[in-house]
Parts: C-alpha cells; sequence; structure tokens
C-alpha cells in the first residue's frame, strides 16, 4: 500500500487540536478514520497488475538528437484506473516529458516519464517519453511502474512491470556539415566541375587546349602535332582503391579532451567523427572503406559494405565501441592489417602522439605498415594542453607551461620519427580533426599516392 501526500495532510489535520486543547481521544479516532479511509481507498484502486503496457521505441538514433518512447497503457482491471505511471530510463538517455493523448493523460510532478492517467476499464492510452541522448550505445528502458489510486485519492497499490526495451544511440557525426564543401573539391579533381586541376591524379581522362599556368610536363606532343596547337592531358584520380581506417580504442583513447573548464568528451569520439567523415568522402570518391576497431582484440569491422550501405553500416558497427582500458596490440594491428589488405591501399591509424605509447608500441612497427602502404596516422590534440602552455600569471601557471611545452617538443619529436618511417601525421583539435583528415585524403588523391 502507498499513501499519498492528502492524506498525510488529513492525519495533521487531527494533530492540530492538540496544541491548544487538551490531550483527548479525538486524536486517535481522527487516526482511525483516516486509516479506513486508505484502507477502503486501496481496496477501491484498480489492480495495477492488471493494466496492459506495451512499449514502441524507435531502434536507433543520432546522438544528441531528439525521439520519443511511447508507452500503450491499457485498462483491463475491470475498474476505472486512476494512476501515475512512470517510464524509467537511465540518466544518459536524457528522457523529458511528452505531450499526452486527450484530457485522459497529462505529466506528473517528480521528474520525466511520469504521468496522470484517467482510464476507464478497456480504454487505452499513449504515454509518450521525449529521449534526447547523450552517450552512444545501447541504452536500455527501466521497468514502467503504475501506481494506482482509490477515488479518494488518499493511498492506493503501485507495482513495477516488466516491459523491456532498448534504443541504439548512433554516433552523431557532427562531422557531415564538412562534407559539401570537401565533395566540391573531389569533384574539381574528378573533372566533373568547369575547372580542371592541372597534373594531378594518376588516371587519363581527356585533352584539352593548352592554357597559361598549365603544367607543361602534362602537353602530349603528338595531339599537339595533330591538332597544329598546344594540346594538354588532363587527369583524374584513380578509383577504386582500398581504404582502411584502424580506430585505436586502447586505453589512450578513454582520455578525455576538450574545452578548459569542461569534461570533455573521450578521444574515441572525435576519432569516431573523423572516421565517419573520412569514410564518406572516400564512398563518394569510388574507393572501397573498411574500418577496424581494435585494441587487443577486434571490437568492431565493417567490410564489403558501399554505395548508400556504407554510412549505415559503420555507423551501427561503431555505435557501441567503448574504450577498453588495455594497451593496444600494434603487433595485433599490422597482422589484421596485412590479412585484409593483399594491395597498396590507405592506412588511416586514429590513435594518440602520446610519446610514451608511441615510442612502445606504433613507432617499432609503422616502418613494416608503410613498406606495403601509404599510411596517415591522425591524432586527437588536447585544448587544455594549448591553455596550460599560454599561462604565466602564477608560478604554479609557469611550471604547468614549462610541463606542456615540454610536451609538446617530445610530439614533436614523435611526429618526426613517424614522418622519417613513411608515415604522414595530421594531429588536430577534436572539432578540426575530421576536416583535417579529409583534406589530407583529398590531398594524396591530388599528388596520385592513392
Amino acid at each position: 500500500m502507498v499513501v499519498t501526500w492528502r492524506a498525510a495532510a488529513l492525519m495533521g489535520l487531527g494533530v492540530i487540536p492538540v496544541l491548544f486543547l487538551p490531550a483527548n481521544g479525538t486524536v486517535l479516532v481522527w487516526a482511525a478514520v483516516v486509516v479506513l479511509a486508505c484502507l477502503a481507498d486501496v481496496l477501491l484502486a484498480a489492480s495495477p497488475r492488471r493494466v496492459a503496457v506495451q512499449r514502441r521505441v524507435p531502434a536507433s538514433v543520432r546522438l544528441r538528437a531528439e525521439v520519443t518512447s511511447e508507452l500503450v497503457v491499457r485498462n483491463v482491471s475491470g475498474r476505472r484506473l486512476r494512476a501515475v505511471v512512470r517510464d524509467a530510463w537511465g540518466p544518459s538517455s536524457g528522457a523529458g516529458p511528452g505531450r499526452g493523448s486527450g484530457d485522459r493523460v497529462r505529466p506528473a510532478a517528480g521528474g520525466p516519464g511520469r504521468h496522470h492517467v484517467d482510464l476507464p476499464d478497456g480504454e487505452a492510452a499513449r504515454l509518450p517519453t521525449t529521449l534526447v541522448p547523450t552517450r552512444r550505445g545501447d541504452r536500455a528502458a527501466g521497468g514502467v511502474t503504475v501506481r494506482s489510486l482509490g477515488p479518494l485519492g488518499l493511498a492506493g497499490r503501485q507495482v513495477t512491470l516488466p516491459v523491456p526495451g532498448r534504443l541504439r544511440v548512433l554516433p552523431e557525426f557532427a562531422s557531415r556539415k564538412h562534407l559539401p564543401s570537401r565533395l566540391a573539391r573531389l569533384r574539381e579533381m574528378d573533372g566533373r566541375a568547369a575547372v580542371q586541376i592541372r597534373g594531378e591524379g594518376t588516371e587519363f581522362d581527356s585533352l584539352r587546349e593548352y592554357v597559361v599556368g598549365d603544367d607543361v610536363r602534362s602537353i602530349d606532343w603528338r595531339a599537339t602535332a595533330r591538332r597544329r596547337e598546344v594540346v594538354v592531358r588532363t587527369w583524374r584520380p584513380e578509383r577504386d582503391r582500398r581504404v582502411l581506417v584502424v580506430l585505436d580504442t586502447g586505453r589512450t583513447s578513454a582520455a578525455r579532451v576538450g574545452a578548459a573548464g569542461s569534461t570533455g568528451a573521450p578521444r574515441l569520439d572525435a576519432s569516431i567523427e573523423a572516421a565517419l567523415l573520412l569514410a564518406a568522402l572516400a564512398g563518394h570518391a569510388g574507393d572501397r572503406v573498411e574500418l577496424l576497431a581494435f585494441d587487443r582484440t577486434v571490437r568492431a569491422r565493417v567490410a564489403g559494405a558501399a554505395g548508400p550501405r556504407l554510412m549505415p553500416a559503420l555507423a551501427e558497427s561503431l555505435a557501441t565501441v567503448e574504450p577498453v582500458l588495455l594497451e593496444t596490440d600494434w603487433a595485433g594491428v599490422v597482422t589484421q592489417v596485412r590479412t585484409r589488405m593483399t594491395q597498396r591501399a590507405l592506412v588511416v591509424l586514429l590513435t594518440t602522439l602520446d610519446p610514451a605509447a608511441v615510442e612502445n608500441g606504433l613507432l617499432p612497427v609503422v616502418d613494416q605498415l608503410a613498406r606495403d602502404h601509404t599510411v596517415v596516422v591522425a591524432s586527437v590534440a588536447d585544448e587544455e594542453v594549448a591553455r596550460l602552455r599560454a599561462g604565466r600569471d602564477t608560478v604554479a601557471e609557469v611550471y604547468d607551461a614549462a610541463a606542456a611545452a615540454r610536451g609538446d617538443l617530445e610530439r614533436t619529436a614523435v611526429t618526426t620519427m613517424l614522418r622519417r618511417y613513411g608515415a604522414d601525421v595530421v594531429e588536430a583539435l577534436p572539432d578540426d580533426l575530421a576536416p583535417r583528415l579529409a583534406d589530407e585524403y583529398l590531398a594524396l588523391k591530388a599528388a596520385g599516392r592513392l
């Protein structure tokens, strides 16, 4: 039995006279009346166990996008149902109030997901709850609590019904805003726009008349002799190349990077954004894209998806990938790459440039990859480090600045070593990593290295 605030208020009314009159049996009589009224209310309340509840949840939603979870509550108790129904979701689901169906449903106090329901026997109502998830992954719904009250609203019965539900939260892909500008550059390189870029790509496209500024190495002397005017070849980037994106899910991917004064997001989230933008761009360019999330074992893999199936497959696969507090097995990464890439390909390693992690893990094996493939190492820079490097106001800030500057020098040394072994390096702040990596891909296309 559950008792409402109304019963407590009635009980308080019986105590007030004691403050002004001699103690007598009035309080006991009044308490007995309130208790009997509560018991009668419980007996007259509809049974919460005879309430049929169904949950309707969309299969998936993008991170920080709004979606509605709906409960369908049907009263089959044989009595009028006056109840408060709570649809429980975890904090990271971002549950909020929704609009009920008609006058029989209204929001209830006490937090999101609560609804006042007044249903005659045999009728049903829809109870919506708005969800704005703040974390990737599978968000599971809790039980549905039904608190059925009697006609006086003094007391009632309560039960929590198991109504399973799951919402898969996909990566946000906020970096898609950079895609149109990169696709425009790709069309220029591919010869589908009015601008022809000289000397780029490796596949012959067509011939046209020479204009000032063209690369003289592109002159076709045989065609020039036939036409009696200078003619140059136009080129387009090669298609159907292999691109393998390796997402490091080891312990360094759990580090949070962000602006000063904020908790930031895990490095892995920025890496996922960069991987999605690169995959979208490479897919439009006609290249075959594969993805591998790895630390000491394969956490996610996408292969064989192309065209309109590529991005949904990547989003679905990356939705549940989380950092693992283990050192990444870079020798295992090399084995995975060699197993999947038998021809020369672009291998993008989304990891960290932390000197200790690189020197003990990636650096000893990167030359093995660079011998057979074009390798790009992409890493997220921490904005907090830049802030520490600029501080000079106090003694503590000077020490912090010195430590940050030393860290920068160590990362520069590591970057130099990676480039010496044949890898290209891209390092940028979380919001800039995705477009910078896309630009690096286009530059490799233009230079004929892919």
